[in-house]
C-alpha cells in the first residue's frame, strides 16, 4: 500500500516506566473519580497518575500487566477506541504565507495568548521557539517535558515544531503571532504513534491547562460528526476553548474531510496556495501543458530547459524517469531512480485524476524532484515516448494565487451534512522550524496553524471574546475564491486585519438545511450582532436559484450598537423537479457571504469507513472490530479476501445496524481467520434496497 500522506498512527500506548509496570490510559464508565476510589480501595499497589473528568471519562494508570487484567474484568473497564490512522496533513515557505496574510500592519502579537499544540511535542530548544514555549505535558512518556521524539528514542519526529513555528516562531523566522505563548501535548510518540484516547487526554490537559486556542493538525478518515474526537472538541469548544482543526489531505473528491475537523463547534481549515509558481511539462506539437505537483519531502522542480523523459530504466541517467504508480511506496521509487542516476522521476496515477504523495520512507536522501501526474497526462506521455526513439520534453512555469489546494480535503459531513471546512489559509510552501533548522512542508497540517496564530491576535485584540465570537469573526470576514463550492472552501481564505476590525459577527454562518425527501419548507436561523459604535443596517440578497428552489429571506433590518438578532431562513424545494444530490451556493447579508447547503433525496456519499480490527487489550482471545457507518436502518457485512488473489476468505461480521454512527463488536478467536493481512470488504445495504461499497486492508493480530 502506498503512504499517500504522512499521518500520525494512532496505536495502543504502552510506556515502560520500569521492568514490572507500564503506564497507560483508560476509558472508564461512569463517574472517573469513583472509579479512582474502587480502584484504589481494591487495588493498592496501583498507581493513579491522572483522571480524565473534563472532556472524556478516563484513567492513566501505573501497573503491571497482571493488575491490567484484573482491572480489565471489572464492569467499569471500557475498551479503547481501535487503532485507525490520524493523518498529519503535512505536505511549503513561511516567508511568504506570513507576509501573505499579514499584508496589513497589524499592532497585535499574541501577547498573553495560550495556544496549545496537541502534536508530536515541540523542540523547545530551537532558537526561534526557546522564549515562547511556556510548558505542556507529555502523554507518551507521562511526564512535563513535551519534547519530540530524539533519534535516540524511535523514528525521530519533526511535525509539532513545525507547527509551533507558523504560529509563534520569534527568531529569525517570525510566526504569525509571535509572542503568543505556546504549549506543547505531545499526543503522539516515536514515528506519530499514540491513540485516539491518547489525543482526548491531550485536549482534557489543555482545557485544564487554560489554553485560549487547541491546534490539531492531525485528522483520520471517518467523515462523521460523532467520531470521539469530534465530540472531544466539542466539549473543549464548551470549556471556553477555540479549536482549529485541519481538514485533511484526501481531496480533491468530496466527502474526504476527517475527524476531529468534523466536529461541530471546530474551525476546520482547508488549504489554499499564496502565490506560487508551478511547473507544467509541456508537449509544444502538440499543445498540451501538463500540471505537476511536488511530492511531500521532495526536492521543488527548476529545471529550464528541454529534458529527454524516458520509461526505460536502463536510460534513466541524467534523464526524467516516467513511472506508473503502483504497490511500490513514493520513496522507494525516488530512492531506485536516484540511485539509477535520474535526474528527476515523474509518477502517474494509476486511477483517474491527480494524487498527492510523499516520500517519506525513502532509503536515501532524495536530492532530485519526484512529482505526480495525472493518469491521462501519464499515458499521453508514455504513449509519446514508444511512438518515438527519443523523447523531450520542456518545462514551463505559470503564477497562480488564491486557489484552492488540490490535496485540501473537501465536505460536507455525513450524517449531520455539516458545510465543512470552514474557511481555508495557505497551506502551501510553508517553511517552518523543525528540530536543528527549517524546512518547507506543504497539506492542512501548515494551514491549520496560520488560523491559530491569527486568533491569538484576534483574542489579544478583544480579550473579552470566546470560542463563538472569535470564530464568528474569522467566518464573517474572509475573502471568497472564485469558482469553488461551500464544502470545498467554506467562507474562502482568511482574512486577518479585516476580523481584527470586524464590526459584525455572524454566529452559526453555514446554512444546513439537511437531506430533503419531499416538497416542503426548510428553515436554518442565523444570529447576526452588531459589535460596532454605530447603528447598522441589514439586507439580505437572494441568491441565483434553479427552478424548484425559492428562499423566503427576513426583511431589511437595523440593529442598535451591541445587539443581536436571530433571524429565519426558509428554503422552499420542490424534490421532483431538481436532480438528486448536493445543492449549494451562497446567500449573502449586505457583504458577507453565507454559505448554504443540502441533500436534494439522496447522494453519493460514503456508507461506511473507518473499518479496522483489533485484539483487545488486557484480554486473551477476544478481538474487537469497528466500523462507521452513516446510515441507520441497514445490514452491515464484512467479508475478509486474499488481498493478493481476492479469493474469498471468511465472512466476519454480518448484523443489522439500526442508526448511523461508531459500530463495534466483539469477537472470538474461533470466529476469527488464521493471523494475516486480508482485504475487507465492507457492505451496507439498507432497508430501501440501496448497496455501496467500503474496502481497505486489516490485519488479524496473532495473540
Amino acid at each position: 500500500m502506498h503512504k499517500i500522506i504522512p499521518m500520525l498512527i494512532l496505536t495502543l500506548l504502552l510506556v515502560a516506566f520500569d521492568t514490572d509496570k507500564e503506564t497507560y490510559i483508560i476509558e472508564v464508565k461512569g463517574d472517573p473519580h469513583e472509579v479512582r476510589q474502587k480502584i484504589e480501595r481494591h487495588h493498592p499497589r496501583l498507581e493513579i497518575v491522572e483522571v480524565y473528568d473534563t472532556i472524556f471519562n478516563g484513567l492513566a494508570i501505573r501497573a503491571t500487566k497482571q493488575e491490567q487484567a484484573a482491572l480489565n474484568r471489572y464492569p467499569f473497564f471500557k475498551k479503547s477506541y481501535p487503532n485507525l490512522t490520524y493523518k498529519t496533513q503535512e505536505e511549503g515557505n513561511l516567508n511568504q504565507t506570513v507576509p501573505f496574510l499579514l499584508s496589513e500592519s497589524i499592532p497585535y502579537t499574541g501577547k498573553g495568548v495560550k495556544v496549545g499544540v496537541i502534536d508530536t511535542g515541540i523542540d523547545y530548544s530551537h532558537p526561534d521557539l526557546q522564549a515562547n514555549v511556556k510548558g505542556g505535558y507529555d502523554f507518551v512518556d507521562f511526564d512535563d517535558d513535551p519534547m519530540e521524539t530524539l533519534p535516540e528514542e524511535g523514528e525521530p519526529t519533526l511535525h509539532g515544531t513545525h507547527v509551533a513555528g507558523v504560529i509563534a516562531a520569534n527568531g529569525r523566522m517570525k510566526g504569525i503571532a509571535p509572542d503568543a505563548e505556546l504549549y506543547g501535548y505531545r499526543a503522539l510518540g516515536p514515528g506519530g504513534a499514540g491513540t485516539s484516547v491518547q489525543v482526548m487526554a491531550a485536549i482534557e490537559r489543555a482545557v485544564k491547562d487554560g489554553m485560549d486556542i487547541i491546534n490539531l493538525s492531525l485528522g483520520n478518515e471517518v467523515n462523521g460528526p460523532d467520531w470521539p474526537t469530534s465530540v472531544a472538541v466539542n466539549k473543549a469548544t464548551e470549556n471556553g476553548v477555540t479549536v482549529v482543526a485541519a481538514a485533511g489531505n484526501a481531496g480533491p473528491l468530496a466527502w474526504t474531510l476527517g475527524s476531529p475537523a468534523t466536529a461541530t463547534s471546530s474551525i476546520a481549515v482547508g488549504a489554499s496556495t499564496p502565490t506560487t509558481t508551478s511547473p507544467f511539462l509541456t508537449d509544444k506539437l502538440e499543445r498540451r501543458e501538463m500540471k505537476l505537483q511536488q511530492l511531500i519531502g521532495a526536492p521543488s522542480w527548476s529545471f529550464t530547459r528541454d529534458m529527454k523523459l524516458t520509461i526505460n530504466k536502463k536510460e534513466a541517467e541524467r534523464n526524467i524517469l516516467l513511472v506508473e504508480r503502483g504497490e511500490k511506496e513514493f520513496g522507494k521509487i525516488a530512492s531506485e531512480a536516484q540511485e539509477l542516476g535520474a535526474s528527476a522521476v515523474v509518477i502517474y496515477n494509476n486511477e483517474k485524476g491527480a494524487f498527492q504523495g510523499s516520500i517519506e520512507g525513502a532509503e536515501i536522501p532524495i536530492t532530485i524532484p519526484v512529482v505526480s501526474i495525472t493518469k491521462e497526462d501519464g499515458q499521453f506521455l508514455k504513449g509519446k515516448i514508444e511512438e518515438k526513439d527519443t523523447y523531450w520534453i520542456d518545462t514551463i512555469y505559470k503564477k497562480s494565487a488564491d486557489l484552492l489546494a488540490d490535496f485540501s480535503s473537501r465536505g460536507p459531513v455525513t450524517v449531520n451534512w455539516a458545510i465543512k471546512p470552514d474557511l481555508l489559509a495557505p497551506g502551501t510552501e510553508v517553511t517552518s522550524t523543525i528540530p536543528g533548522g527549517y524546512k518547507t512542508l506543504q497539506g492542512t497540517s501548515m494551514a491549520a496553524p496560520h488560523v491559530a496564530g491569527a486568533l491569538a491576535l484576534i483574542k489579544e485584540a478583544h480579550p473579552n471574546w470566546g470560542p463563538s465570537k472569535l470564530k464568528a469573526a474569522l467566518v464573517s470576514n474572509t475573502d471568497l475564491l472564485a469558482s469553488y463550492k461551500p464544502s470545498e472552501q467554506g467562507v474562502g481564505k482568511i482574512n486577518v486585519a479585516a476580523a481584527i476590525r470586524a464590526d459584525t459577527l455572524i454566529y452559526d454562518h453555514a446554512l444546513n438545511f439537511g437531506k430533503i425527501d419531499q416538497k416542503g419548507d426548510k428553515y436554518a436561523t442565523v444570529t447576526i450582532e452588531n459589535v460596532s459604535k454605530k447603528e447598522k443596517t441589514y439586507t439580505f440578497h437572494q441568491p441565483n436559484l434553479k427552478i424548484g428552489t425559492r428562499f423566503d429571506l427576513p426583511k431589511r433590518f437595523t440593529l442598535p450598537p451591541k445587539e443581536k438578532k436571530t433571524v429565519k431562513i426558509n428554503l422552499s424545494v420542490n424534490p421532483i423537479v431538481l436532480d438528486q444530490g448536493i445543492h449549494e451556493g451562497y446567500l449573502t447579508l449586505n457583504d458577507i457571504k453565507l454559505p448554504y447547503l443540502y441533500i436534494n433525496q439522496t447522494a453519493a456519499f460514503p456508507k461506511a469507513m473507518g473499518m479496522d480490527l483489533q485484539l483487545l487489550p488486557l484480554s486473551k482471545g477476544k478481538y474487537e472490530y469497528q466500523v462507521y457507518v452513516t446510515e441507520g436502518d441497514a445490514t452491515l457485512t464484512i467479508d475478509l479476501y486474499d488481498p493478493d488473489t481476492f479469493r474469498f476468505i471468511h465472512t466476519l461480521v454480518e448484523r443489522s445496524v439500526s442508526k448511523a454512527g461508531v459500530i463495534t463488536g466483539e469477537l472470538k478467536e474461533k470466529e476469527m481467520p488464521k493471523p494475516g493481512t486480508y482485504l475487507a470488504n465492507v457492505e451496507v445495504k439498507t432497508n430501501k434496497g440501496d448497496v455501496s461499497h467500503y474496502q481497505t486492508i486489516v490485519e488479524v493480530p496473532l495473540q
